[in-house]
């Protein structure tokens, strides 16, 4: 009963900080609520007793991650910007087939993983979730492209915000 009442408080918390991302008119404290939710995040994983899930969330998202975006933010200097916002008042129209999209891909993903908890025998098969040699197993294996393309793109992202500024300044 404990474990559902915190379960609660923090996926309460992680949908609260989540709507303050999207609402936020500054992208500064988009980025703060953003550490909130990664916050959040960390607290499910120690909950559900995968502590390094949860220590990396925090490491490496909320710090490091975070540090970055915030970093960006403040290179770009995007008070300009926010007076042009107005003039693109319409765009919140996309917002709807987007969300849609969305809300299909998780209607499904839900549809999927349920059907493949029917099959408890193979579950027991299955190694442990959370733990180090898990991760480090399904990371550097099944997962090893897109963990590359993944570092790939932040770091082209990085590079493509320093180049931003660097026009700006000319």
């Amino acid at each position: 009963m404990m474990e559902q009442a915190f379960f609660l408080i923090l996926a309460t918390l992680a949908v609260g900080a989540a709507l303050s991302v999207i609402i936020q008119r500054s992208p500064l404290y988009s980025a703060f609520s953003l550490i909130g939710v990664f916050a959040c995040l960390a607290g499910t994983y120690i909950m559900l007793k995968a502590q390094f899930l949860g220590a990396i969330q925090m490491i490496v998202y909320a710090g490091a991650i975070m540090v970055l975006f915030v970093f960006v933010i403040m290179l770009l200097n995007i008070r300009k910007e926010e007076t042009a916002l107005d003039k693109y008042r319409y765009l919140w129209l996309l917002s709807i087939p987007f969300a849609a999209t969305l809300i299909v891909e998780v209607l499904y993903t839900i549809l999927k993983v349920t059907s493949d908890f029917t099959s408890l025998p193979e579950m027991a098969k299955r190694p442990e979730v959370g733990d180090s040699q898990s991760i480090g197993y399904g990371l550097y294996t099944g997962y090893l492209m897109p963990f590359e393309l993944t570092s790939i793109l932040i770091l082209l992202a990085i590079v493509g915000s320093v180049i931003l500024a660097r026009r700006e300044k000319d």
